[in-house]
């Protein structure tokens, strides 16, 4: 049984069968179904390009991710200054924002982080539970779960 030697990037490989692609210098190389051992790129996610033109500058490039640090930051310094509701909205809001904006908007930028359904979903789910949350907080709630009660019923005395 002869060793396995690890591949070499001078090395010629002969491709015996029709299935082969291309590599960067053109030669056919055997190509597989399996994940590479060593991952040498990444992949962009989908709508990861710039937001704006590249000659544009920085900050205007990435617009939808700036806007949606900006209304978090200014959630976050409204809570600090004892408005707990109001701060905390605005960051729910915020952040369903960013979903919607990677729902419409072709290419956010840094926005993008994984595949668009997953970024889309990550940001609604997050932002709509802080909403709730922020709704359903102590004293005076705006919202009431009327199940809520009766199922912390149970686990919480008076």
């Amino acid at each position: 049984m002869s060793a396995e030697r690890p591949f070499e990037p001078d090395d010629d490989l002969e491709v015996r069968d029709a299935v082969s692609a291309p590599d960067a210098e053109g030669r056919p190389r055997r190509t597989t179904r399996r994940f590479p051992l060593f991952t040498r790129d990444t992949a962009r996610p989908e709508g990861g390009g710039r937001a704006a033109p590249g000659d544009a500058p920085a900050p205007a490039r990435q617009w939808p991710i700036l806007l949606v640090l900006v209304l978090v930051g200014t959630g976050l310094l409204v809570t600090a200054l004892d408005a707990f509701r109001a701060g905390t909205l605005l960051i729910g809001v915020a952040l369903i924002g960013g979903g919607l904006l990677r729902w419409l908007v072709p290419d956010v930028g840094m926005l993008a982080v994984r595949s668009r359904f997953t970024d889309i979903l990550t940001y609604g789910v997050l932002g709509t539970a802080i909403v709730l949350l922020a709704l359903m907080v102590q004293p005076e709630p705006l919202l009431e779960i009327p199940f809520l009660k009766d199922t912390l019923h149970f686990t919480v005395d008076n």
